[in-house]
């Protein structure tokens, strides 16, 4: 017992997970749901990725599960593991439009994010998920989630100076349709 308090991270419901109790689990997924699912819908921005992001979030953790040391708390590894799961999904997505994408176009990757959504209204919300790609990432790790500028470089593979670049540039584009 003594073991298990030294290791506050881990609880109750984490220990019977961690030995493949399967309903401990179920409770881990209803307490965190709603926050991962929010975390994976600010990076995102659409309900559906977000959706899917989630359940892949769920599933990587259970199979990590036995990973988790408790040296944190169970909701911080888990944030960490979201992060990590958009992440991925997002470089994978950008190496598969690059596959197929004729480079006469390249323009296309930049402005990808920047169409407005239809029925988007002007609240904060909406204005995030309206920015382009790499700008929301940083705002969202940056503002939302209270990443420094270097570990957003090593976490989406851009330089510190590219991350305060963007940061800039999603703050300017959020006052504009904010303002509007």
């Amino acid at each position: 017992m003594a073991f298990r308090a030294a290791r506050a991270g881990v609880t109750d419901s984490v220990e019977r997970a961690r030995a493949g109790d399967e309903g401990a689990f179920a409770e881990l997924y209803r307490e965190h749901a709603g926050r991962v699912y929010a975390l994976c819908l600010r990076l995102t921005g659409d309900p559906g990725a977000a959706e899917e992001r989630m359940q892949d979030v769920f599933i990587r953790a259970w199979e990590r599960l036995r990973t988790f040391r408790g040296e944190s708390a169970f909701s911080s590894w888990l944030h960490r593991l979201a992060v990590n799961v958009v992440l991925a999904e997002r470089r994978a997505s950008l190496r598969r439009e690059l596959r197929v994408l004729p480079a006469g176009e390249p323009e296309r990757l930049e402005r990808a994010g920047d169409a407005p959504r239809e029925g988007a209204g002007v609240d904060l919300e909406g204005a995030i998920a309206a920015l382009p790609a790499g700008a929301r990432a940083v705002f969202v790790l940056h503002d939302v989630e209270g990443y420094a500028h270097e570990e957003i470089g090593n976490l989406l593979g851009i330089a510190a100076g590219t991350s305060k670049a963007q940061l800039f540039r999603a703050r300017r584009l959020l006052r504009e349709r904010l303002e509007r």
